[in-house]
């Protein structure tokens, strides 16, 4: 961890492009998907995208291409397992 200290979150989310992340709304809502763009305000671009509930474990509604407002962001999370979103 001690290799991430000084990186701006952005940049962090830009070394992600094209990795699975999760993403957790101010709403509770998570998304899981490969994150295809992120901008200067934290809006992201998911693709392949589904949309999960229970921590993880039970996916809810499945969508292609989706825009998170950065705004709506609660946390992102680049090391995300998507085995358990998978079965």
């Amino acid at each position: 961890m001690a290799s991430m200290r000084g990186e701006s979150p952005l940049k962090i989310l830009r070394a992600s492009i094209s990795r699975v992340v999760m993403v957790k709304l101010k709403d509770g809502s998570e998304f899981v998907g490969r994150l295809d763009m992120v901008d200067p305000t934290m809006n992201v671009v998911l693709s392949d995208a589904t949309q999960i509930s229970d921590g993880g474990e039970v996916p809810v509604t499945k969508f292609g291409r989706i825009l998170i407002r950065g705004s709506q962001i609660l946390y992102i999370s680049t090391n995300y397992d998507q085995v358990k979103v998978l079965r």
